[in-house]
């Protein structure tokens, strides 16, 4: 038997969800259901799990559990953007197997990709909530100059397409006069999280039950089915997909494999667009690891200005104020770095949400028990990641030998930690030395 040693929890609400009129949310369980799948988890990984499913085979029966409301969680405070390349191609050059993997990775990504241009397209969706817009990866000085270099080379190796931007070109994309180049690759999708989350789950209504405000308390194995029980309800189903990340290990599996880590945002009210030239829409990633994400978003008449940045190790799976505001007092100073021409723009919004790491950098994926599939551990990239590795354990659940299957058993397992107190003081040591290394990127 499984018991969930805590519930998930989500200090305040993020921009994204503040930005959208309040969900109507489906019912919570409150009565004894069947099934043949029982997905936990209503983010990236669970209902690309539920699209897969359904897909494969209509007549299946799928319930859906989601502890809180759909686009509330974690999914729902990511930063948007649905990646297709590796962030690295490789550190130790272009060699013959960095560039098998990173071919590997660009087929996952581009596999959540296409999925959720199918749901945009089926349902008609605005570039508000889904926008091939691509992205840009930009720079603040020499170190990350030479790094969009260097990337562009390994791009040219895989034979990606790209475009290298100078200071006075970067600078009218952005309106800012902060950033020493750039690199835009066409085939990043941006997502508004909170509402393109919303939208999924509305997509698969008829398809399968989706139940929320109906966390998962326990399962246990009676006979040769799984049952769930839920503070109201139970559900007996023949499998689980376990997607709910980092909270895997609140049942107790990947004990002692899982890095729980906050990033943090903070967004702007809304402004006159003119007062910030440059494009009303674009999203940036830094050009070194650990630097500071920005996206310009249009809301109606008027712009907002994200900013990312700051990264904790929190393995109790929980923040509070003092973290948030640590994290925006820096997201101001890197704000007015970048725009100062929006001096006395004040941040509307702050908020902080969870990934969940591995030692090796490796998903906590496979079957963990005898009909129990895991899609957890995204490692970052949680939009990419995630969305694939639930369509994987989708088709590993049905039995299906497909490529994604194929490349997610191929991964090691994930590796141990390091016992306490070392490994607090490891993990929180090597982050604060990658955000100096980043400066002010």
């Amino acid at each position: 038997m499984y018991v969930a040693s805590k519930m998930p929890s989500h200090h305040g609400c993020s921009g994204w969800t503040e930005m959208l009129p309040p969900r109507v949310a489906n019912a919570a369980l409150d009565s004894a259901v069947t099934a043949d799948v029982a997905i936990i988890g209503g983010g990236f990984a669970g209902l690309s799990a539920a699209r897969q499913l359904t897909r494969r085979d209509p007549t299946l029966k799928v319930v859906l559990l989601e502890a809180g409301t759909v686009g509330e969680g974690a999914s729902g405070r990511n930063s948007g953007f649905i990646i297709d390349l590796p962030h690295e191609v490789s550190a130790e050059g272009l060699g013959g197997g960095s560039l098998d993997r990173a071919r590997r990775d660009i087929t996952l990504y581009r596999t959540a990709i296409d999925m959720g241009r199918e749901l945009a397209e089926e349902h008609g969706w605005s570039k508000e909530v889904f926008d091939t817009c691509g992205r840009f990866s930009v720079a603040r000085g020499t170190q990350g100059d030479e790094h969009i270099l260097s990337y562009a080379r390994q791009l040219d190796a895989l034979g990606e397409p790209y475009e290298l931007l100078d200071t006075r070109q970067i600078g009218a994309v952005t309106g800012s006069p902060a950033y020493t180049s750039g690199l835009f690759m066409p085939g990043t999708v941006m997502i508004q999280p909170a509402a393109y989350v919303r939208r999924f789950a509305n997509a698969l209504a008829g398809a399968l039950r989706v139940y929320e405000q109906t966390p998962a308390l326990s399962f246990k194995q009676v006979g040769g089915a799984w049952v769930i029980k839920t503070p109201k309800g139970v559900v007996t189903a023949g499998k689980i997909i376990l997607a709910n990340n980092g909270h895997a290990q609140s049942f107790g599996f990947f004990k002692g494999q899982l890095l729980h880590v906050f990033t943090y945002a903070s967004l702007t009210e809304r402004f006159d667009p003119k007062r910030l030239p440059g494009q009303r829409t674009w999203a940036a990633t830094p050009a070194l690891p650990m630097g500071t994400t920005v996206r310009r978003i249009s809301d109606g008449d008027g712009d907002r200005i994200l900013v990312r940045w700051r990264y904790s190790y929190n393995p109790s799976l929980t923040i509070g104020d003092s973290q948030v505001d640590s994290a925006g007092r820096v997201h101001d100073g890197k704000f007015l770095t970048r725009f100062p021409s929006l001096k006395g723009l004040r941040m509307e919004y702050r908020w902080g949400g969870p990934m969940a790491l591995t030692w090796n950098s490796v998903p906590a994926f496979g079957e963990v028990d005898r009909g129990v599939f895991a899609a957890c551990g995204c490692n970052g990239l949680g939009a990419s990641k995630s969305s694939a590795a639930g369509i994987a354990a989708a088709d590993q659940a049905l039995g299906v030998r497909s490529e994604l299957v194929e490349i997610f058993s191929g991964f090691d397992k994930p590796r141990q930690l390091p016992p306490q107190p070392f490994l607090t003081i490891g993990a929180k040591a090597n982050m604060k030395f990658k955000e100096w290394r980043a400066g002010d990127e």
